[in-house]
């Protein structure tokens, strides 16, 4: 152990009121050793057990540390034992169905969030509607004003004025001069005029010659601009871009312990240790593919030979993840096939049951695409229909049927998926032409907005329906680790802001998949 590590320790004990005799010190830093990636939290895990036991000096001997440290290496290693190669892929991998997600709201007033409690009907009310729109510009906004160039100072000084640019309300424009900064929704509310709202009031607003930064524009979209009101009651926006993004650990530490991936409250004892082990599953994979077109004979037998493949490697993938649509032409109301595609599932269950290795070790989820049967287009999706996956059911057992989106949890790794052709939508629907100050590629330009949007589709409601009581499943906060985004567009994988995204681009068109190791969040992607 280094130097850096021992001054390390000693502060932070000292912090918390502690003296350490030098043989506690050796036995800390042994301690330690064995979790060489995540020191800051064996340290703050070790204190937390310390604190509990009857102590009574506040001078640390061998004998006081030891008893906490044997405690904790006995559970360590009962983790790792209970997580053997049989049985880790079972314990350690959730999927989180959209409709199951916890709905949590903003209070401004307290600042805190409440969790909603009762159930949510899926035909919401008026109110529900107001509510998304509300929720979404709440939960950027507190974001918003944590941030070093935005948060109000609290001593008006001439020192503290430098950097900061406190929003302003849109109510508070009238009659004012000078250059403000605002927040709010772009909303088209006569045709061809733009304004933005927020919970006030609304403004309309001239983007002519506003500079904006990465991503797509569209109506629907939160901003932050600045500018100036002109004298016939427009704002004219000389600087436009998202709310900026906050770092998932803050996040995740002011949301005092709060659930709002739904994978189930972690303490940081078993947080720890589950990090310790996902550190070691460096043979752990997922394979992920986008359009399986059942119907197509070539569809078909390229994906056998994938699973051929993955038959014969070494260590089998965990998960493979099967994203729809699952057939070359729409299921809609002019679909009249849907026992033959019932039959077409039956037979992709035994191309898997084929494939005995894959079928005892790995896992199958599967999502429904946009084109797929169900009882609208509208997001969230529910799972596909039992009717159409009994058959399939029968030969893979333990084979996962998910809604579109829905989450996975492995180990501590929070990953999203959405199967939807969100690129072409974005860019159809875009106000001003994007920037390419920074990129022209329009796969990092959609990833700029959903993530500082916060939200996997902030399109008009008109353009893609939500499920007004479940736009939360749609919220992407705290930020994950990983976003999944399959779309019909070109294979492309971007790492934004620590956030690992890709698309795995269309199986069926392009032959393109993606393998992916979530132990170092590792991207190959794959072509036929």
């Amino acid at each position: 152990m280094g130097g850096l590590t021992r001054k390390k320790v000693q502060r932070k004990f000292k912090i918390r009121g502690y003296t350490l005799r030098v043989e506690a010190l050796e036995e800390i830093l042994s301690f330690l050793s064995h979790f060489d990636d995540a020191e800051d939290e064996a340290i703050d895990l070790l204190l937390d057990e310390i604190e509990k036991e009857s102590l009574k000096s506040s001078i640390l001997d061998k004998d006081s540390v030891h008893r906490v440290v044997s405690l904790l290496l006995e559970a360590d290693a009962a983790v790792e034992e209970s997580l053997t190669p049989s049985t880790s892929n079972r314990s350690t991998l959730r999927v989180i169905d959209a409709f199951v997600i916890p709905k949590f709201r903003y209070d401004p007033v307290k600042k805190v969030f409440y969790e909603h409690t009762g159930r949510l009907p899926i035909h919401g009310d008026a109110s529900a509607k107001a509510a998304l729109y509300r929720d979404r510009f709440q939960l950027l906004f507190q974001r918003l004003s944590r941030h070093q160039h935005f948060s109000k100072p609290v001593f008006d000084t001439e020192m503290s004025q430098v950097g900061c640019c406190e929003i302003s309300s849109i109510q508070s424009l009238i009659g004012q001069t000078g250059r403000r900064w605002i927040m709010g929704v772009i909303s088209q509310l006569e045709d061809g005029h733009f304004y933005l709202e927020d919970l006030t009031a609304s403004v309309e607003i001239n983007l002519s010659n506003a500079k904006i930064t990465t991503g797509f524009f569209s109506e629907n979209t939160i901003v932050v601009a600045e500018g100036m009101m002109l004298p016939e009651g427009i704002f004219q926006v000389s600087t436009c871009g998202f709310p900026p993004l906050e770092d998932r650990d803050e996040s995740l530490a002011l949301l005092a312990g709060l659930d709002f991936f739904g994978g189930g409250k972690l303490t940081a004892e078993e947080t720890l240790r589950l990090a310790g082990v996902e550190k070691k599953a460096v043979n752990d994979m997922f394979v992920i593919l986008s359009d399986i077109w059942l119907d197509s004979e070539e569809a078909m037998e390229k994906l056998a030979t994938v699973l051929d493949g993955y038959e014969n490697v070494e260590v089998v993938p965990s998960l493979f993840i099967l994203m729809g649509n699952f057939c070359s032409r729409p299921c809609n109301l002019a679909f009249h096939s849907f026992s033959t595609l019932r039959m077409q599932f039956g037979k992709l269950g035994e191309m898997i049951a084929a494939h005995p290795r894959l079928k005892e070790h790995s896992r199958f989820l599967f999502i429904p695409g946009p084109d797929d049967a169900g009882p609208s287009k509208v997001l969230p999706r529910c799972a596909l229909p039992n009717y159409l996956t009994e058959e399939l059911r029968n030969h893979v057992p333990n084979a996962i049927f998910s809604s579109n989106p829905c989450r996975v949890k492995f180990y501590t790794q929070e990953i999203v998926i959405l199967r939807q052709d969100l690129l072409y939508r974005m860019r159809r629907s875009c106000l001003i032409p994007p920037s390419t100050e920074e990129t022209n590629d329009p796969f990092e330009h959609l990833v700029a907005t959903i993530t500082h949007q916060g939200h996997f589709c902030p399109l008009p409601l008109t353009v893609q329906p939500i499920i007004w009581n479940f736009d939360h499943c749609l919220h992407l906060y705290p930020t994950p680790h990983t976003i999944v985004l399959g779309d019909r567009s070109e294979q492309k994988a971007f790492k934004y802001t620590g956030i690992t995204c890709f698309n795995p681009g269309s199986f069926s068109n392009d032959s393109t998949f993606v393998a992916y190791r979530p132990c170092t969040q590792e991207v190959e992607l794959s072509a036929l």
